[in-house]
């Protein structure tokens, strides 16, 4: 483990083999990076060059079938990611349920710069209300097309609740 990753683990508290104990993956932080128009809350997200390309793609083409689809989260790093926890431990709740909707540090597909965070007005946001919405059914007949995939369906092998607007980049099949 990268002594970064180590130094994250060692602000939480955390034992470094967390990771393989849980039989997460480990990612590295995506290298380059590049900005994207603001999200919902004016930030200015960073994705993969190839996979930004392919989310303004797929939010252009929904737009044209009448769906919005919203930006709440893009790259993370795993210092922010360590942040996250911090605050959720220091609110008192309980590590376990923590790693339901978390990802320890480095274990998060939003370090690749692959993995997005949607929205789309009619539910509210992070919620599997999402997953009612005509943005979500849009998503799940044609994200695919442009390389995006849901990660995290119920009942999902990494044991994370159902996050249906978790979104990651695995490459475009028609490229």
């Amino acid at each position: 483990m990268k002594p970064e990753l180590l130094h994250c683990y060692h602000l939480l508290g955390l034992d470094p083999r967390l990771p393989a104990q849980r039989g997460w993956p480990v990612f590295r932080e995506a290298g380059k990076l590049c900005e994207l128009p603001p999200d919902r809350y004016g930030r200015i997200p960073l994705l993969r060059p190839d996979a930004a390309a392919a989310w303004l793609a797929m939010q252009a083409a929904a737009e044209r079938d009448g769906i919005l689809l919203e930006l709440i989260s893009a790259f993370r790093s795993y210092r922010y990611q360590t942040s996250l926890l911090q605050r959720k431990l220091a609110s008192g709740l309980a590590l376990d349920d923590i790693l339901a909707v978390s990802a320890l540090p480095g274990c998060s597909e939003h370090h690749t710069g692959c993995a997005i965070d949607l929205a789309s007005g009619e539910a509210d946001v992070l919620e599997t209300a999402f997953a009612e919405t005509p943005a979500f059914h849009w998503l799940m007949r044609r994200g695919a097309e442009f390389g995006f995939v849901l990660s995290f369906p119920e009942g999902n092998r990494w044991g994370f609740l159902y996050e249906p607007w978790h979104w990651c980049y695995h490459g475009n099949p028609g490229t």
